[in-house]
């Protein structure tokens, strides 16, 4: 029995303290805080863990330093507040990054007065980062030769974080944690709508997307933590919310690497909103819009492409202007952001405050989480934990339920891997040893990689061309990381789907091998069901 399945059992015989329905970071670091603190937790989602919005982020983790135009000072500086501690927590994974942004000479604001603001955010990020600087177009140029500065006046390198590996592997660690310390997860359970019983409890109606079958899971409290569908399941489970949702769509394009210096390219695009090109192993991911939608399924549209390449074309000097054959892959998803039901409508999406709302309903022992974002996980996290405790379920202590293991722990990994000879192995799609990529990824349980490499050196070898993935780690996700379908592998475990076209990856040496690792007698079948998408 696999880990899924086992999982899908006990959902269907066990009670639980809690059901969280929605696998991306808000349900994720939900599970993984309260798991931590000794609660009985269910997690499902009704696409792979991180399917949907978490799994179409800039990797980015940051301030948002551009909420300050609004004056939502208070935001940034909890923002900053909870960047620095995921820098603090996760060494490995969350890095400083620098920031360029170029002003042009027709924008609204003096460059000194984008500058003194770059200085306000770094204080309100309590100087955790390298300090801003002011640079000439001349000094720009100097420093970034691929910038146009024709239409420059000045530019502004200030500091942010980012995350190494993707949006959706970061998601997907809470969840492993989660269900490391007892968390029952699983991911294509479909959520059908939920019933409160008699005694105050749930009973949530699901189906598993891959056998059809369906059951119903029983829990003392509901949390919906469904992103973009959470209006729509509260609606399935008669549950009536201050808050709602609105959707924007963003989208981001990923084309060969623009750039050779690790750090971000920040413009004003033609709407006048902040535009990135950002460093992804070997690629840059450049974008991003922002347009109001109704219907959480998107698409990148020609206007979007359009709207991207036209924007980054004009504010760098390339050899020759990138097309829309240059695209390697697409990101494209819907941000859910938290308004009141009673404001106004006609607001534009681009004015919402990106601030998270947690509702709680204690007479149904329901709550609903609206908005967020993931430099602020851990604040939900705790935030909901704090509201469980107060629908009359015992919480037990767990200041530290995130972040990577302690100090000595790391030490004795780096030790054991160096004796292996893995500091001397590099991997290709990011050009660092094979020791600090496993410990990055996998972290806690990246001690099982080295059991397996000690055993059979040979499981250092690639297993699939032009990527770093080893052959001692395609076991592990086997057994450990609940992968049904090929696209969880590609594009949420690891991010070779953002790096590698379709068209080159379906003929790259060892991608079959691993399906056949993967899937076994469904090898052919994932295979040909991901390429035919």
């Amino acid at each position: 029995m696999t880990l899924r399945e086992g999982n899908i059992e006990r959902l269907q015989n066990e009670t639980f303290d809690v059901v969280i329905v929605g696998g991306g970071i808000n349900g994720a670091v939900s599970a993984a805080a309260l798991a931590a603190r000794g609660v009985k937790v269910a997690l499902i989602d009704a696409r792979d863990f991180a399917g949907f919005t978490s799994q179409q982020s800039s990797n980015l983790v940051w301030g948002g330093i551009k909420y300050m135009e609004g004056y939502e000072f208070g935001l940034v500086a909890g923002l900053c507040k909870s960047r620095n501690k995921l820098l603090d927590s996760f060494p490995s994974t969350v890095k400083e990054i620098r920031f360029l942004m170029t002003i042009n000479k027709q924008f609204r604001f003096h460059p000194w007065i984008i500058f003194a603001s770059t200085w306000l955010y770094w204080l309100l990020g309590r100087g955790k980062t390298h300090t801003p600087r002011m640079l000439s177009p001349h000094q720009i140029k100097q420093n970034e030769p691929l910038i146009n500065t024709l239409i420059s006046t000045a530019g502004i390198e200030y500091s942010d974080a980012f995350l190494h590996d993707n949006d959706a592997r970061f998601v997907f660690n809470f969840v492993r944690g989660a269900m490391d310390k007892g968390c029952v997860a699983a991911n294509y359970i479909e959520s059908r709508g939920s019933t409160q019983t008699a005694d105050g409890g749930w009973t949530t109606a699901v189906e598993d997307q891959i056998s059809g079958k369906q059951f119903s899971i029983r829990s003392k409290v509901l949390i919906n933590a469904a992103g973009a569908f959470v209006d729509k399941l509260n609606a399935q489970s008669g549950i009536e919310t201050e808050y709602r949702h609105q959707l924007s769509k963003g989208i981001h394009l990923i084309v060969p690497k623009l750039s050779d210096s690790r750090r971000v390219l920040a413009f004003f695009a033609d709407d006048e909103r902040l535009f990135f090109a950002i460093p992804m192993a070997n690629r840059t991911c450049i974008g991003t819009t922002d347009t109001q939608v109704e219907d959480p399924m998107t698409a990148v549209t020609e206007a979007d492409r359009e709207f991207v390449l036209s924007n980054i074309n004009a504010r760098l000097d390339l050899a020759r202007p990138l097309v829309a054959g240059d695209v390697i892959a697409e990101r494209c998803g819907v941000r859910p952001l938290a308004t009141r039901r009673s404001s106004d409508e006609s607001v534009a999406v681009r004015q919402l405050s990106r601030k998270h709302v947690i509702e709680i309903i204690p007479a149904q022992n329901h709550i609903s989480i609206f908005g967020g974002k993931l430099t602020d996980c851990l604040n939900v996290g705790n935030e909901i934990c704090a509201n469980v405790s107060r629908m009359g379920l015992s919480l037990g202590n767990a200041d530290m339920w995130y972040g990577e293991p302690d100090r000595q722990r790391r030490e004795a990994f780096f030790a054991r891997a160096r004796e292996l000879g893995l500091d001397e192995i590099v991997a290709s799609d990011t050009e660092e040893a094979l020791s600090v990529r496993l410990w990055r990824r996998y972290a806690a349980h990246a001690d099982e990689m080295l059991d397996a490499i000690e055993g059979e050196p040979s499981l250092c070898e690639t297993l699939i061309e032009n990527t770093g993935i080893r052959r001692c780690e395609i076991d592990y996700l086997v057994d450990q990381e609940m992968i049904v379908k090929l696209e969880d592998y590609l594009r949420r475990r690891s991010k070779i789907e953002l790096l590698v076209s379709r068209a080159e990856l379906r003929q790259s040496a060892g991608l079959f091998e691993a399906c056949e690792k993967l899937f076994g007698e469904d090898a052919k079948k994932r295979f040909d069901e991901y390429f035919a998408e």
